[in-house]
């Protein structure tokens, strides 16, 4: 188990959230799932999800199921890091679920959660005036039209 983890806060679509990432990401996969034992302020009844504990790209995440207290936004994005224009293509496919979400290479997926799919030379690529000016224009991230600027 990692020092870390990253805890996504959903109302109940935690279950769903583990399973579409662990399918999005190639290596994903489901550690457990942890059952609320009472039943608790936020409606959630005895015997339902409240944990999913999941990994991807190797990074550890728990999906909690706590209501409606509090919801996912912007603050907090998710970066890829990606190695060509196919994994940039595959991964805005998958996750980008929001269209008016779309900017500079951020996406919302259904569930909220905001994403950056990037290449991983970024910093390199918009390195002049001109590159810079053309991400800003763009949804998804062109490597080639931003290496032609």
């Amino acid at each position: 188990m990692s020092k870390m983890s990253i805890c996504l806060w959903f109302d109940s679509q935690a279950e769903d959230a583990a399973k579409f990432y662990t399918s999005v990401f190639k290596d994903g996969k489901i550690l457990s799932t942890v059952p609320y034992i009472v039943d608790t302020p936020s409606n959630k009844p005895k015997g339902s999800v409240m944990l999913v504990n999941f990994e991807v790209n190797g990074l550890e995440f728990i999906a909690l199921n706590g209501g409606t207290f509090f919801k996912i936004s912007e603050a907090i994005s998710l970066v890829v890091n990606c190695k060509d224009q196919e994994e940039i293509d595959y991964y805005w496919e998958k996750l980008s679920a929001v269209k008016e979400s779309e900017q500079c290479g951020w996406c919302k997926d259904k569930f909220g959660v905001s994403w950056q799919i990037v290449p991983e030379n970024m910093g390199d690529l918009i390195k002049s005036e001109k590159a810079m000016q053309v991400m800003l224009e763009m949804k998804k991230i062109d490597i080639k039209a931003l290496q032609e600027a």
